[in-house]
């Protein structure tokens, strides 16, 4: 086989194994927890 059919081949190999190897991306998402609307009623005593 001549040299350019064979370095053909070679970049086929290393092109498939690299396109294999790699990873899918992790996606970061941030959860962020919602501020309350309004404060609750807090017992404070009968007369305070």
């Amino acid at each position: 086989m001549s040299k350019s059919i064979k370095l053909l081949a070679v970049f086929g190999v290393v092109f498939a194994a690299s396109a294999c190897a790699r990873k899918a991306p992790v996606e970061e998402f941030v959860v962020v927890d919602p501020a309350p609307i309004s404060m609750e009623p807090v017992y404070t005593g009968k007369y305070k």
